[in-house]
């Protein structure tokens, strides 16, 4: 029926595609057994086969116990628990694969005869595999064969199993699309201010996604409202802002000819900065037409951050912290930050449960998986440079998945139970999710990107049903504040005169007069200006800190953020070292919030540029890991590539994850080294990591600290460095060395 090649005769216990494919499993007591896959396929999945049945047949289980047939039964609350431990039963395997295979991305649990479970995990790490593609659909009853999606989704998990990955697939809304929209949100700039054009743009976004959701009373409701303006730009005002206005408040829009739902949330709320809509030329509505024609039920949030990208030149990403990180980076620091906490508690709530259901206690295994929901619905994430959502959406989600998990095992042993604690509010949404921005542009991209995630989820899960009124909420989760520091004012530095000291502005460059190189412009002057009061800003209280700030270096620090940003930072955070990175001001002031009292905080992870083991970045590090209440590094990649979304950039980078550390206890880590890079057509390269288990030093490294390294007496005055280059200005070009003497002399120049 699915047309796949069957695995060649096996010979011996290895091999890329066999049954019993043979792994060797190692104990904490340094034994190792040997292990068999039910089926395997390199890069591809690992499938663990059980069999089932559709009432107790003891003569097909007869050497087993009576628990055991009893779990065996389909769809009975122990055979759902059954299924489980076998999805457990393959991530276990993946542990066990050699070193030199990858982490296969697929696991599939197979009831012979009656249903496959898919698990996905496309991160590489062979960790954290979720239902796919959710948790309506990721199991595949043989009943569902005749149909061909899920024909060729399954042939695909066996021969282009990366084609499946949902980031390499196009969204509905294409790169033309974006390149619209932004061409859009350029030309409404020239007229109004960088805020107003945000807010308009994202309530326009939205209007789109609700139509294609039918939240607005018809599927094109928005479309036709655009239709109608077209010729008559003069009328776009007035319709679009009646149509906002009761999607704020709910009730009869007399645009639309009909009664909306109430949204609210803040987005549609008079009183915030263009609550009424711009004025838009025919051409400018023509380009929302465009936009508003696609179906952007599945659209990947990410497109109102890349709105949002392409509107920012390439300096105010980089100042502001809005880079676009890929998803596949994304994932790989928000898996080992957030989730393997997460899951490995969940896997302690599993096993209690299925304790309690084996004594015959159902109402107390229910209680158990009740008690891991309630603890997830509390969590809190934050991102302390979160741009426009991209690290928090991500994050979402996949705590949507371990939800969807959570109330599918609790289905199990309640029926409809699950459904019934999401619709009443018991559930992962966005006030969980934590942000500081300080660019006004990025704050409401990140609060519309949550909630679209959100309501995507939630139209997954439930089809048609809309969510509760009111669809939006404003939970003040995204805040606009700078990270870092708070101050009473701003005033001018003024000489002895009274008169404003002024600076070169650190980016205008000229031609010089002679050798024709971009020198700086003298001319181009900025006023100099200090914070007064300048104190620690205070973040809020959250169990799990992660993102990606700013790649701003300790020597750029002046001309990027401003003198009186950088003299004022300096003196709040003295105990980080000046010359060290910005990140390295997150990355301390995270780490406080591990070791703080009472602390609820329990990982934290961040992307910085991998100058962060360089002598003044590391120091932060060394001394967080040797502080009364040290901390250990979780996880470390310490040279890995960047993307910008279109190549790779210039910029390396650095992922590490942090933990308190437990004096006497195992402090090791994983040290991650790339070891091959591949340039996709996405833009985002992939890489193949190679790892190391042991204690990780402050830069980066395993085996001896080079930090704890003391010089040699014996060669005091007897060694030197010799010359060594300090600086650009002292690389000269092939024309310049010439001029100096280069090839017209004998001996050294």
């Amino acid at each position: 029926m699915l047309g796949i090649e069957p695995p060649p005769p096996a010979r011996g216990g290895t091999g890329s595609y066999r049954f019993e494919r043979s792994v060797t499993h190692g104990h904490e007591d340094a034994r190792e057994t040997t292990r068999r896959i039910d089926l395997y396929k390199h890069d591809c999945f690992i499938l663990e086969a059980k069999q089932g049945a559709n009432v107790i047949a003891p003569e097909l289980f007869a050497l087993q116990g009576e628990a055991t047939r009893r779990q065996a039964v389909r769809n009975s609350p122990g055979w759902g628990q059954h299924m489980l431990r076998a999805k457990g039963q393959a991530e276990g395997y993946v542990r066990d694969l050699p070193t030199y295979e990858p982490a296969p991305p697929f696991l599939i649990v197979c009831d012979v005869g009656f249903c496959l479970d898919i698990y996905a995990g496309f991160s590489g790490t062979g960790r954290h595999y979720v239902q796919f593609p959710d948790r309506e659909t990721f199991r595949v009853y043989l009943t569902d064969l005749p149909n061909p999606k899920i024909r060729e989704r399954l042939v695909a998990i066996w021969r282009d199993p990366r084609s499946l990955d949902p980031a390499r697939r196009r969204t509905e809304v294409t790169r033309e699309i974006a390149e619209y929209l932004a061409r859009l949100a350029r030309a409404l700039e020239t007229r109004n201010t960088p805020d107003a054009v945000a807010h308009f743009l994202m309530r326009c976004l939205f209007c789109m996604f609700a139509q294609s959701v039918d939240l607005l009373p018809t599927h094109t409701a928005f479309t036709d409202l655009l239709e109608g303006c077209r010729h008559d730009p003069a009328r776009f005002s007035g319709m679009v802002g009646d149509l906002w206005r009761q999607m704020n408040s709910g009730g009869f829009s007399a645009a639309l000819g009909a009664t909306v739902r109430r949204f609210n949330g803040g987005l549609y709320a008079t009183g915030t900065a263009g609550t009424e809509p711009l004025a838009v030329t025919s051409d400018e509505i023509g380009w929302l037409i465009i936009a508003a024609r696609r179906d952007w039920t599945n659209v990947n949030p990410a497109i109102f951050g890349t709105l949002l990208e392409n509107a920012l030149t390439s300096r105010q990403r980089g100042q502001l912290g809005a880079h676009f990180t890929p998803r596949a980076f994304v994932e790989r620091l928000v898996l080992p930050t957030v989730m393997e906490p997460l899951r490995a508690e969940w896997d302690g709530f599993k096993a209690a449960s299925h304790a309690r259901l084996e004594a015959g206690d159902r109402k107390g295994a229910a209680a158990a998986l009740r008690d891991f929901h309630a603890r997830l619905c509390a969590v809190r994430v934050l991102d302390p440079a979160c741009g426009t959502g991209n690290f928090l959406y991500v994050t979402m989600e996949m705590m949507k998945r371990l939800e969807g998990e959570v109330l599918d095992a609790l289905a199990n042993l309640v029926p409809g139970e699950g459904d019934r604690l999401a619709l009443t509010g018991a559930s992962v949404d966005p006030h969980q999710f934590l942000g500081l921005g300080n660019n006004p542009r990025a704050v409401p991209v990140a609060e519309l990107v949550l909630w679209i995630g959100y309501l995507q989820w939630h139209f997954r899960t439930f089809g048609k049903a809309p969510p509760a009124e009111p669809i939006l909420r404003d939970f003040h989760n995204i805040r606009l504040a700078d990270a870092l520091m708070t101050w009473d004012a701003e005033e001018l530095v003024r000489d002895e005169h009274a008169r404003p000291v002024t600076r070169w502005d650190g980016r205008t460059h000229r031609p010089h007069p002679i050798t024709g190189e971009d020198v700086p412009d003298d001319t181009a002057r900025m006023e100099v200006t200090r914070l007064v009061r300048p104190k620690m800003a205070v973040w809020p209280d959250a169990d799990f800190i992660v993102g990606n700030p700013p790649f701003i270096a300790g020597k750029d620090m002046r001309a990027e953020l401003g003198e009186g940003y950088a003299m004022a930072l300096w003196a709040t955070y003295k105990k980080v070292p000046n010359s060290a990175d910005i990140a390295m001001f997150f990355w301390w002031k995270a780490a406080q919030a591990l070791v703080a009292p009472k602390t609820a905080t329990r990982r934290f992870g961040f992307i910085t540029s991998n100058s962060i083991r360089q002598t003044f970045c590391r120091r932060v590090i060394a001394a967080a890991m040797a502080a009364r209440r040290p901390l250990r590094l979780v996880l470390a990649i310490p040279d890995h590539p960047w993307s910008d979304g279109v190549g790779s950039a210039a910029v390396r980078i650095a992922m590490t994850v942090v933990e308190r550390a437990v004096r006497g206890g195992d402090d090791a880590g994983l040290l991650q080294r790339v070891t091959a890079e591949r340039a996709t057509i996405e833009g985002v390269p992939d890489v193949v990591l190679s790892t190391t288990v042991a204690r990780i030093n402050p830069d980066l490294s395993v085996g001896a600290d080079p930090d704890l390294a003391l010089p040699l007496r014996a060669n005091e005055r007897i060694s030197s460095p010799g010359m060594k280059l300090h600086g650009a200005g002292f690389i000269v070009t092939p024309a310049q060395a010439a001029a100096l003497g280069l090839s017209s002399t004998s001996g050294p120049i």
